[in-house]
């Protein structure tokens, strides 16, 4: 994991770096299993000056992505979006979801959008539900924009000391990154 930080690291320093960070933040929301949080910080520790353009851009990524996520659930759910789920284990929580959004409907994708479960199973869900696409636009746009921006003022006050802490504690670090996503699993498979 430590390699992979700071590989990451290095990366976020090309001057190509943000284009990578728009095509992992699209994709992220809507076809991948890549979430951009990794890449977006270390590229704000790099250049502090940036980070609420990063921000902007991982944001606007992101959303655009999850339109594209959408159209999947909603034009094409049998063809592309069922086994995209199923790739990810995450086809059988449709069910849940339709009765989470049905209860919730806004405050249902920007809860989510806070959550280690795949971004991506909100905006096909949603489009698979036929949730309205505006609303679903806005709170898409609020939730990254809270998650990113946020991301980007902690790091953008904090950067330097938390790159000594994660190049020092990289070993618990990765175990917490580790127990989180297995944890976010867990409640995926078991609880939801």
């Amino acid at each position: 994991m430590k390699k992979l930080y700071l590989w990451l690291l290095e990366k976020s320093k090309h001057r190509h770096a943000p284009w990578y960070l728009a095509l992992v933040s699209f994709t992220e929301s809507s076809v991948s299993f890549i979430p951009p949080d990794p890449m977006m910080i270390p590229m704000i520790v790099a250049h502090k000056e940036r980070a609420w353009s990063l921000a902007f851009l991982t944001t606007l990524s992101s959303v655009v992505g999850g339109a594209l996520g959408y159209a999947i659930g909603f034009y094409l759910f049998e063809r592309i979006g069922v086994p995209l789920l199923k790739t990810y284990g995450l086809m059988e929580k449709i069910t849940v979801f339709q009765t989470f959004f049905n209860e919730w409907g806004f405050w249902a994708i920007v809860i989510k959008a806070f959550t280690p479960i795949p971004f991506k199973l909100v905006t096909i869900t949603a489009g698979a539900l036929k949730f309205n696409f505006g609303l679903f636009m806005l709170a898409s746009t609020l939730s990254r924009s809270i998650r990113f921006y946020l991301e980007a003022a902690v790091v953008w006050k904090w950067g330097e000391r938390m790159n000594t802490i994660i190049q020092e504690n990289m070993m618990l670090i990765s175990s917490l990154f580790f127990g989180i996503l297995i944890g976010g699993f867990f409640i995926l498979k078991y609880l939801v």
